[in-house]
C-alpha cells in the first residue's frame, strides 16, 4: 500500500491564516459560537435502552425504501434507483463503461502545486473574466496603481465564489453571467497597504469590490471560450452601498431598525456572499455568510453567538461608518446574514433580503419544487458545530415569463415554514469511535426529522416571538436540539432523483474537550478532511418532516481507512479534502470543489458518480493556482466554469512580493478570475 499523502498546513483546513484573517475573520481560532448543550446524535444514540428502539428510529427509511423513489437503503435499492431515473426521462445504466461513468470519461488530474489551472489532456481554457475588468458604461480599464471607487463600482469585483449561468433569449451565443464577490483581501489589491491604518479610498474601493456582478457572456464560434460583453445592459453591480430591500416576516421588525433606516426594511449592501443557487424562475440566490468579521465592538449575546468580536475589526470600517460600529448601531449586523434573491434580468429591480429563510452564515441556497410546484430550499450554516436547514414555501410557483407570473414568482420566498435538521444514527454509540471505521452494518446513515422553527408570524419555538426565530436563526436551532454538523456548507438537490448532497467540509474541533464528540453523521473526531451527506426525503416528498441520510462520501486519502467512496474501489478514486461547493451535470454526477486540501495538493474540482454501477467513482477534473480555492462551479455539457478565488493568498505575500503569478503572469498583480473549460474536440464533457 501507499503512504498516506502528506499534510501541508497545521492551519484549520489547509488554509494560509492570510486567508483566514480576510475571509471569515480567524473563526477557527474564537471560541465556537455554538456553546449549547443541545443533544447531537450520538447522545441519543448512547441513551437508547435497546436495540429495539434503534430499529423504531430507522423505521423511516424502511418506509421510504418500500414506498419512494428516494430511498438509501435496503436490498431493494437499485431497483429504486432505476425506477427514479426511468421516472426522470432516463433510462437506466446497463453495463459500465470501461472508461468511467458518463460524463467522467476523462483522464484525472494529478495531485499537484502547478501555479496555474491544470485540466485534463485533450481540454482547453480560458480566463473569462479578471477582477476590475470594466462591464459597465463608463468604466475604465483597470489599472491596479489608480483604483477608485467609482472605477470599482463600474468593475467585475474582487474574490467570486458563487456563479451562475443564464439562458439569454434572442442574443444568440449569449448567456448571463452572474457572481459573487465574497470578500476583500486589501494586502493582495493595495501597495504599501497598512492593516493598521486603511485609507478611506481603499476602504470604500472595498465596499466597491464586494457584492454581486452581473455581465453578459459571449461564445467564441466554435470553442467553448466566452468573454465578457462590456456596456450591456443588463450588466450591473451590487456593491456593499447599493440598496437592497427587506422582505418576508421579519421585515420592519425592531431588531432590524437603525437610526439611519426607521422601517427595518431598507439595507445598504451585502457583504460576504458565499455560494447561492438559481431558481427555477429564473433568479438566483446569494448567501451572505461571514459577515460577523465586519462589524465592531459586540455586546450582546447574540452578538457573540454569530461570532461578532467585541473589539476593532480586521478592516476598521467602523472608522469609516458608524452603522459598522455596534456600540452605536447594535441592530446593522442584524440586516446581514440573510439570503438575497435578485431579478439579472431587471437591471432597475432592487434586490431583496428574504427573512423568512432565517438569518445565519448562509453558505447556499438551492431550491427544488414539490410535486404542487411550492420551491423548497435547503441551506447550510457554515460554522463548526452548526446547523442544516430547509425552507418549505406556501405559495405555488406560477410557469411562464408573463409580468404576472414573475411579479407572482418574485413573491414566493417570502410565505411558508422554515425548518431545522434532526439526525439520528442507527448504529450503536459504541461503533462510532471518532476514526471513522465503519459500523457493522457497512454504512454511516440512519433517519432525521425537520423541525419547524417558524411559519410566517407564528413561532414554533417556546419562548422565542418568530421576529427572534428569523434574526437569531442559531439560538432558535440551539433551543430545539438541532444536530451540530461538521461545517454544512453547499447544499445541492439532485434534479435526476430528488436526493440532496450536503458538503461539510471540516471540523478540526469535533471531539475537543468540551465540544461535542463524533456521531454517525460526524464520525471522525478532528475532522481535517470532511464528508458529503446524501438525504432522501420520506416518500420523495420535500415538504415532508422526515428522511433518510447516510454519508456518501467521507473525504480524505483513499490509503486512509478512514475514507469511504460508497464503497467503490479506492484505489480507483482521486484524493480530495475539504468539499465545499457542489453542482450537478445533466447525466446525475455530482460536481465537487474543495476548499483548503490537506493532501499536498493544490485545491480542485472534482466528479463523483451518484448512481449506477459507478457509484461513487470520484475523479479529479481540475487544480487551480497556488494559494487559491475552487469556488463556482457550473456544469454545462459543453462547458465548465470555475471562479479561482484568492489566488495567491499565501502568508507573507503581499503586492510587493506575490505567491503567484496567475493569470497575467510575472510583474502582474493576482486577479481572482473566472475560468472556462472545453473539449478540443468540441463534444460534451466526459463522454
Amino acid at each position: 500500500m501507499r503512504n498516506l499523502l502528506p499534510l501541508i498546513s497545521s492551519h484549520p483546513g489547509g488554509r494560509s491564516s492570510l486567508t483566514c484573517r480576510f475571509r471569515c475573520g480567524d473563526a477557527c481560532f474564537k471560541e465556537t459560537p455554538n456553546t449549547s448543550d443541545n443533544e447531537y446524535a450520538g447522545d441519543i444514540i448512547a441513551r437508547a435502552v435497546s436495540r429495539r428502539s434503534m430499529m423504531r428510529a430507522a423505521a423511516v427509511v424502511t418506509v421510504a425504501a418500500a414506498a419512494g423513489t428516494a430511498a438509501l437503503t435496503g436490498p431493494n435499492a437499485p431497483q429504486a434507483e432505476a425506477a427514479a431515473l426511468a421516472g426522470h426521462g432516463h433510462k437506466p445504466p446497463h453495463k459500465p463503461a470501461p472508461s468511467g461513468a458518463r460524463g467522467l470519461r476523462f483522464s484525472p488530474v494529478a495531485p499537484n502545486k502547478d501555479d496555474k489551472v491544470t485540466i485534463p489532456d485533450g481540454y482547453s481554457q480560458n480566463v473569462v473574466i479578471r477582477w476590475g475588468e470594466p462591464i459597465l458604461r463608463g468604466a475604465p480599464a483597470f489599472n491596479p496603481d489608480k483604483q477608485s471607487a467609482k472605477a470599482q463600482a463600474g468593475q467585475f469585483g474582487y474574490n467570486n465564489d458563487f456563479l451562475s449561468l443564464l439562458p439569454l433569449r434572442g442574443e444568440r451565443g449569449r448567456q448571463v453571467l452572474v457572481a459573487n464577490h465574497e470578500y476583500t483581501d486589501e494586502i493582495l489589491m493595495f501597495r504599501g497597504y497598512d492593516p493598521a491604518n486603511p485609507t478611506r479610498e481603499q476602504v470604500e474601493i472595498a465596499w466597491a469590490a464586494h457584492g454581486l456582478s452581473v455581465v453578459v457572456v459571449q461564445e467564441e464560434h466554435r470553442t467553448g471560450k466566452l468573454g465578457p460583453v462590456s456596456r450591456h445592459p443588463l450588466n450591473r453591480r451590487l456593491t456593499a452601498t447599493s440598496e437592497f430591500r427587506v422582505t418576508g416576516p421579519a421585515a420592519g421588525s425592531d431588531l432590524l431598525r437603525t437610526s439611519a433606516d426607521r422601517t427595518g426594511s431598507r439595507v445598504l449592501g451585502t457583504l460576504n456572499n458565499c455560494a447561492g443557487g438559481t431558481t427555477p424562475w429564473g433568479t438566483t440566490l446569494h448567501g451572505e455568510e461571514n459577515f460577523n468579521q465586519y462589524f465592531a465592538n459586540g455586546n450582546t449575546a447574540e452578538h457573540k453567538r454569530y461570532g461578532i468580536g467585541t473589539g476593532a475589526t480586521e478592516r476598521k470600517w467602523e472608522r469609516f461608518d458608524r452603522r459598522f460600529d455596534l456600540a452605536k448601531e447594535p441592530n446593522e449586523a442584524n440586516r446581514f446574514g440573510w439570503v438575497v434573491e435578485l431579478d439579472p434580468y431587471d437591471p432597475d429591480s432592487t434586490p431583496h433580503k428574504r427573512t423568512a429563510l432565517g438569518r445565519f452564515k448562509h453558505e447556499a441556497a438551492q431550491p427544488r419544487l414539490t410535486s404542487d410546484g411550492r420551491p423548497v430550499v435547503y441551506m447550510g450554516d457554515d460554522e463548526k458545530f452548526d446547523y442544516l436547514y430547509k425552507f418549505v414555501s406556501s405559495k405555488r410557483m406560477k410557469k411562464g415569463t408573463s409580468r404576472a407570473a414573475r411579479e407572482h414568482n418574485l413573491t414566493l420566498l417570502d410565505e411558508g415554514t422554515l425548518y431545522v435538521a434532526k439526525l439520528t444514527g442507527d448504529s450503536p454509540a459504541a461503533e462510532i469511535d471518532g476514526t471513522g471505521k465503519l459500523p457493522a452494518d457497512g454504512e454511516f446513515d440512519g433517519s432525521g426529522v425537520w423541525i419547524p422553527l417558524a411559519t410566517g408570524t407564528t413561532s414554533h419555538v417556546p419562548g422565542m416571538t418568530a421576529d427572534e426565530v428569523y434574526v437569531y436563526t442559531r439560538l432558535a436551532g440551539d433551543k430545539v436540539g438541532a444536530t451540530k454538523m461538521d461545517r454544512p456548507e453547499d447544499v445541492e438537490p439532485s434534479p435526476r432523483t430528488g436526493r440532496v448532497y450536503v458538503a461539510l467540509t471540516n471540523n478540526s474541533d469535533r471531539g475537543k474537550e468540551g465540544k461535542a464528540g463524533a456521531d454517525e453523521a460526524n464520525p471522525r473526531n478532528a475532522n481535517k478532511h470532511g464528508q458529503i451527506l446524501e438525504l432522501a426525503e420520506n416518500w420523495d416528498d420535500p415538504a415532508g418532516d422526515g428522511f433518510a441520510w447516510r454519508l456518501f462520501l467521507v473525504a480524505g486519502d483513499p490509503n486512509d481507512p478512514a475514507t469511504y467512496f460508497s464503497g467503490f474501489p479506492k484505489e480507483s478514486v482521486s484524493p480530495i479534502s475539504c468539499p465545499d461547493n457542489v453542482a450537478f451535470d445533466d447525466h446525475g454526477n455530482l460536481w465537487i470543489s474543495t476548499d483548503g486540501n490537506q493532501l499536498g495538493s493544490h485545491d480542485g474540482l472534482f466528479g463523483v458518480a451518484t448512481h449506477g454501477d459507478r457509484r461513487g467513482e470520484l475523479k479529479q477534473f481540475l487544480t487551480v493556482p497556488t494559494g487559491a480555492e475552487t469556488c463556482g462551479p457550473v456544469i454545462q455539457d459543453r462547458r465548465v466554469l470555475v471562479a479561482v478565488q484568492h489566488p495567491g493568498e499565501v502568508d507573507g505575500a503581499s503586492v510587493e512580493k506575490p505567491a503567484s503569478i496567475w493569470p497575467d503572469g510575472p510583474g502582474k498583480i493576482v486577479r481572482p478570475s473566472v475560468v472556462a473549460v472545453w473539449r478540443k474536440d468540441g463534444r460534451d464533457i466526459g463522454v
